[in-house]
C-alpha cells in the first residue's frame, strides 16, 4: 500500500477523515464496534485492577519483549502501508518504545500504596483510571501503539485502539501481538483490544461510550479537540513547529550535526523535529557552510517558492503527499534538481506567517534558516516561530553560556527546551532525562491538559487514607479550624547588597578555569563542553564545624563541595539563589537545610 496515504488528509490527524466517502452502514458497523470493544474492556478493567503488582509486572514484561523481538517485521510494516519514513529509523522508534519507556515504567509502583507521608500521617493508594481509548497516527503507529499499550496495562488499565485507516493494518498486528503476550502472561481477555472497522462515526463514539474512564489522543488540532469535546479527561498533544538557534558560543559543528540528524530522524515524521534554524550572524556563516557539508542544500528564492508551493496547502498545512518524503524526494516532486546525497532542504527566511509558507511545521526534512544579530533578538524569532504552531511543544537551543541557556528557559513558550541536543531524540527522552514518552503534553499553551511526556502516572487516579493530626475545635465556633501555630522567628538580616552578590556570582563564573580535570558535571572535557567548573574556595581553610547563623545568600556547586569535606550543612532559605549544579551536588546528601526564613 506503499504510495497511499497521499489519498485524503490522513497524514496530520486521525478525525480529518471527514472527506473520505464513508457510508451509513459502515459508520454503523464502527459504532457497534466502539460498543462492543468498550464493553469488553470494561469487563476486563474489573479483573485487571484486581491484579498484584508482581502479575502487572509480567504481563508489560512480555508484552515489551514481544514488541522487541517483531520490532523490525513492524516497522517494515508500516513504511508498506503507510508509504511514510525510514525503515530503520522505525525500528528505532520501536525499540525505543520496547526497552526504553519498558526500563522507565518498570520499576514504578502503580499498585496498592504507592507512598507515605508519615508527617502528615497521609498514605497514597493507586487506583487504574479505567478503560482507554487511544487514537493511534499514521505518522508512528507501530511505536506509538506499543507505547500506548506498555503504560496503559502498566497501571492497570485496558484499553481499545482506534487505528489510523491508513495505518490500520500495522497498527492491528501490533495490538494481536502484544495483546497475545499478554494474555499469555496473565491478563484478562479484552485487557487489549481494538477497532476493526474504523470511521470517525466509531472513533467520536468510542471516545463518547459510558465505559471510557480516559482518552489517549495523538495527531493534530483535530483530533485533539475531538478528544476534549467527548466529554471524557482526555491527554491530547498540540502540533509541533520545533525551532532551532545556534547561539554564537555553540560548538557549531555539533549543533548543525544534531540539527541534521533530528530533522532526517524517520524523514521528519515526529513532532517534535526540528523545523526552523535561527542562527546568530556571528556564526551564521560557519554554519551554513557546516550544513552544505553534512548534506543540506540551500534553496535560492525560485526554489523556495517551488517547495512551498508544492509542500504547503491553502489552509497552511503539509501535503500529505509530501509528509515523511526524504529531501531528494520534496526536490523532484518540486522539479528541482539537488545532489543525490541531499539530506535536508533548507529555505532562508525573512519572516514568520502566511507570508511565508515554509515557517509552519513540515514534517519532512525541509528547514526555516534565519540569520539574526544576537541571542535577544534570536529569542524573539523562537517566540514568533512557536506562536505560530507550536505553542507549549518544543525547541532547542545550541549553546555554552549557562546565561543565555536560562534565559531561554524563562522566557520561551515551549515546555521542552532541548539543549545541545537534537530536538527529536531530546524531547522524547531518548538523548536527555525527560520521562521517555511518544505523547508529549504542550500545557495550557498549547490546549492541553498537561505539559508532561505522559507516562502510567498519569493513568493512575490516587486514593489517600488521611490520620487524623489535629483535634477538631469543640468551642464556640464548631466549623472553625485550628489555626497552626507560626514558627518563632527571628529578625530578618539586612538583605544582601545586589553589588556585592553580583560580584559573588561573577567569582563563582569566572573560577571555572582554575577546576581540576575530571570534575566535570558531564565527565567530558570540560572546554568541549562548555561548561563552568570551579575550585572549591573552601580548600585549604580550617573547617567550620558549626552551622552558619544566617540563611546563605547565594549557593554555588564550590559552596556544596567545601561545606562536604568541612562536614557541615548550608543553611537557605526561599530567598537563597541556588545554582543548579549546586543543587544536583547536594542531592541525597542532607546537606542544604532548608528553614522558614530567618534563623528560627
Amino acid at each position: 500500500m506503499a504510495g497511499q496515504p497521499g489519498r485524503s488528509s490522513f497524514a496530520r490527524s486521525h478525525p480529518s477523515m471527514a472527506d473520505a466517502p464513508e457510508t451509513a452502514d459502515r459508520d454503523a458497523r464502527s459504532e457497534a464496534d466502539a460498543a462492543r470493544q468498550a464493553a469488553r474492556a470494561a469487563d476486563a478493567q474489573l479483573r485487571l485492577g484486581e491484579l498484584s503488582q508482581a502479575r502487572t509486572d509480567d504481563i508489560v514484561e512480555a508484552m515489551a519483549r514481544a514488541a522487541e523481538r517483531h520490532a523490525e517485521e513492524l516497522a517494515g510494516a508500516a513504511v508498506e502501508e503507510t508509504g511514510f519514513g525510514v525503515a530503520a529509523d522505525k525500528v528505532q522508534k520501536n525499540l525505543f518504545a520496547a526497552r526504553n519507556v519498558h526500563a522507565f515504567i518498570r520499576p514504578m509502583t502503580t499498585v496498592g500504596v504507592i507512598a507515605r507521608h508519615e508527617d502528615r500521617r497521609v498514605v497514597e493508594i493507586a487506583e487504574p483510571f479505567g478503560p482507554v481509548a487511544a487514537i493511534v497516527p499514521s505518522t508512528n503507529p507501530t511505536s506509538t501503539a506499543i507505547y500506548k499499550l506498555l503504560i496503559a496495562l502498566k497501571a492497570r488499565c485496558a484499553i481499545v485502539l482506534s487505528p489510523h485507516p491508513a495505518a490500520q493494518g500495522c497498527i492491528t498486528r501490533t495490538a494481536e501481538l502484544l495483546a497475545a503476550a499478554a494474555r499469555e502472561a496473565g491478563a484478562p481477555d479484552g485487557a487489549i483490544s481494538w477497532l476493526t472497522t474504523v470511521t470517525v462515526a466509531g472513533t467520536q463514539a468510542l471516545m463518547r461510550r459510558r465505559e471510557i474512564a480516559v482518552i489517549l489522543a495523538t495527531g493534530g488540532l483535530g483530533l485533539v479537540r475531538a478528544a476534549y469535546s467527548a466529554g471524557k479527561p482526555a491527554y491530547g498533544v498540540g502540533p509541533g513547529n520545533a525551532p532551532a538557534y545556534i547561539e554564537q558560543s555553540a560548538d557549531v559543528a555539533k549543533a548543525v550535526r544534531d540539527i541534521v540528524t533530528g530533522k532526517t530522524f524517520d524523514n521528519g515524521l515526529l513532532c517534535s523535529s526540528e523545523n526552523a534554524v535561527i542562527a546568530d550572524a556571528a556564526v551564521a556563516e560557519e554554519v551554513r557552510h557546516a550544513f552544505r557539508a553534512a548534506g543540506g542544500y540551500f534553496l535560492n528564492e525560485p526554489e523556495r517558492a517551488a517547495v512551498a508551493a508544492a509542500l504547503v496547502t491553502p489552509k497552511r498545512l503539509p501535503h500529505p503527499d509530501l509528509v515523511g518524503r526524504s529531501a531528494v524526494e520534496v526536490a523532484r516532486r518540486a522539479g528541482i534538481d539537488v545532489p543525490p546525497k541531499t539530506r535536508v532542504l533548507i529555505a532562508p527566511l525573512a519572516g514568520v506567517g502566511r507570508d511565508h509558507p515554509l515557517s509552519i511545521e513540515k514534517l519532512c526534512p525541509v528547514l526555516a534558516f534565519y540569520e539574526v544579530a544576537d541571542w535577544r533578538e534570536g529569542c524573539e524569532r523562537c517566540k514568533e516561530i512557536l506562536r505560530y504552531g507550536g505553542m507549549g511543544h518544543t525547541m532547542a537551543i545550541h549553546s555554552r553560556d549557562d546565561t543565555v541557556i536560562l534565559e531561554f528557559g524563562l522566557q520561551k513558550p515551549a515546555f521542552r527546551i532541548v539543549v545541545n541536543s537534537p530536538t527529536t531524540h531530546g524531547s522524547i527522552g531518548l538523548t536527555t532525562g525527560l520521562d521517555p514518552a511518544l505523547t508529549l503534553g504542550c500545557g495550557g499553551l498549547g490546549g492541553n491538559i498537561t505539559s508532561d511526556n505522559i507516562s502510567p502516572r498519569h493513568l493512575l487516579n490516587v486514593k489517600r487514607l488521611a490520620y487524623e493530626v489535629r483535634p477538631a475545635s469543640t468551642g464556640e465556633a464548631p466549623h472553625a479550624l485550628p489555626r497552626p501555630a507560626a514558627p518563632a522567628r527571628a529578625a530578618r538580616p539586612a538583605v544582601l547588597d545586589p553589588s556585592a552578590l553580583a560580584a559573588r556570582i561573577d567569582d563563582y563564573l569566572g573560577a571555572g578555569a582554575a577546576n581540576e580535570a575530571g570534575s566535570s558535571e558531564s565527565g567530558g572535557d570540560a572546554e568541549a563542553a562548555g561548561s563552568r567548573r570551579v575550585s572549591p574556595p573552601e580548600q585549604g581553610r580550617p573547617a567550620e564545624p558549626t552551622v552558619p547563623a544566617e540563611p546563605a545568600a547565594f549557593v554555588c556547586e564550590a559552596d556544596v563541595r567545601g561545606a562536604l569535606a568541612a562536614g557541615r550543612p548550608i543553611r537557605i532559605d526561599p530567598r537563597t539563589i541556588v545554582t543548579p549544579a549546586a543543587r544536583d551536588l547536594a542531592a541525597g546528601r542532607d546537606i542544604l537545610l532548608e528553614v522558614d526564613g530567618g534563623t528560627g
